[in-house]
């Protein structure tokens, strides 16, 4: 590795495009020029630094408030990403702080519009070594949520499940995997040393580079949250039955619908996504027909046994994998998703032949997108009525049951084994 100066400045640099063009994490750092050239080591380096960075925002932000004489909105980006960045390796990762202190004052030097701030960032970053982590030891982890999601989540599951749901978010998540043949999932997390969890999924404790491990060329396996594994194995239909998979990209349940023996239909209105799909297909020797189309006007040829409807939504319950994701977002985002996702459920609903199954599910942890969306769709498809989904069907998560039968998981489940996404899953079946 080198001096450490590299990935800092992708790091930084990254920093400021999530926030300025909403990218995310990943795709803030692929697309700096120069990343994909630094070594392995350094590249991940950059985004242990990011990702914390995000994990820690609240924190971090009021402790570097604290040491400046303006607020810091108002300090130049670039120099602010610096300061960001910088307090942030001081103050979680256990870096040494004179290299932290250094490489920020050297990143500063480079550019015309932070030079002239260079001694600022360097009193600011030494103050925060000497007196920070006492201050940051006195802020509470909740802080690192966005006020509009803590008041939510505090609402809606209690301040407990609220504050368990935050610590999910300040670690790194596990490698969770969906096995592709069910029969050889103890085989396979004997051979990866992984752990099999109560659902099916394989889990390992780091992500690393899943392209290494063992299966992954022969497709026997693909990377997929547990909690993202669990809305398909609610379509209950007879192998060889008519499938839709609608907003499908990346794939992951149009795999497990394959794999199940299910007749497949992708649908998804990224072509560029559904270019995922193909490849992943194909890496794992599974096929579905691929289709290109707003979910909300495309027509299937005909009347299909079922649909599982990945409705787009805030994302709010994908924080673990992606930590930038909530600080992006918006209060005012899950009304505006819920609208399209009401309006994809009155068209899948056409394309379901009676006595027909619907699973839909969004990856949110906001009632909009969960338990009032499952609502209304019964109050307003009087074709659909709610197929309650029983215990037998989920185990170890028989407490995520809602009363009315549908499954509400959040981060705070599974907790001492590393915690899950945040989902909502409700099932119906077409009347006639």
């Amino acid at each position: 590795m080198n001096d450490g100066t590299a990935p800092r400045q992708h790091a930084a640099e990254a920093y400021i495009r999530v926030f300025s063009q909403n990218r995310t994490l990943e795709n803030a750092l692929e697309t700096l020029p120069g990343y994909k050239d630094m070594d392995p080591r350094d590249r991940a380096f950059a985004r242990y630094i990011l990702a914390t960075s995000f994990r820690r925002l609240g924190q971090t932000h009021s402790v570097l408030s604290s040491f400046l004489n303006k607020p810091l909105e108002e300090t130049a980006p670039y120099a602010r990403a610096l300061l960001i960045t910088g307090a942030t390796q001081i103050l979680w990762m256990d870096i040494p702080p004179h290299a932290v202190v250094s490489s920020a004052v050297k990143l500063a030097e480079k550019r015309p519009e932070t030079r002239k701030l260079k001694g600022m960032i360097n009193a600011v970053l030494r103050n925060i070594d000497r007196e920070g982590r006492q201050k940051a030891k006195l802020l509470p982890p909740r802080d690192n949520l966005p006020e509009w999601l803590r008041a939510s989540w505090r609402k809606n599951f209690g301040p407990a499940a609220m504050n368990r749901m935050v610590m999910a978010g300040l670690e790194s998540p596990p490698l969770d995997l969906t096995v592709k043949d069910p029969s050889t999932r103890e085989e396979w997390a004997e051979k990866l040393g992984a752990k099999l969890l109560p659902s099916g999924t394989l889990r390992l404790d780091k992500i690393g580079d899943v392209t290494s491990l063992s299966g992954y060329d022969e497709g026997a396996w693909w990377a997929q949250d547990a909690a993202a594994a669990i809305p398909a194995t609610l379509l209950k239909l007879d192998p060889g039955s008519s499938v839709i998979d609608m907003c499908a990209a990346p794939g992951g349940k149009t795999l497990q619908l394959a794999a199940a023996g299910y007749d497949v239909q992708s649908v998804d209105s990224s072509e560029p996504r559904l270019k995922r799909v193909r490849e992943n297909l194909k890496r794992v020797g599974l096929e579905s027909q691929i289709h290109a189309g707003d979910g909300r006007k495309w027509k299937p040829a005909s009347q299909v046994d079922g649909v599982l409807l990945d409705a787009p939504c805030s994302a709010t319950g994908t924080y673990r994998r992606h930590p930038e994701s909530n600080w992006i977002k918006a209060a005012e985002d899950p009304r505006k998703f819920g609208k399209i996702q009401r309006e994809l459920a009155r068209a899948v609903a056409k394309m379901i032949k009676p006595g027909g199954q619907l699973v839909v599910c969004t990856c949110s942890l906001q009632v909009e997108e969960g338990e009032w969306l499952s609502k209304d769709i019964e109050k307003s498809i009087k074709t659909l009525e709610l197929d309650p989904i029983r215990p037998d069907e989920l185990p170890g998560l028989e407490n995520a049951l809602t009363k009315r039968g549908e499954v509400r998981l959040t981060p705070a489940l599974w907790l001492d084994a590393g915690s899950m996404d945040g989902f909502f899953i409700a099932r119906f079946r077409k009347s006639g």
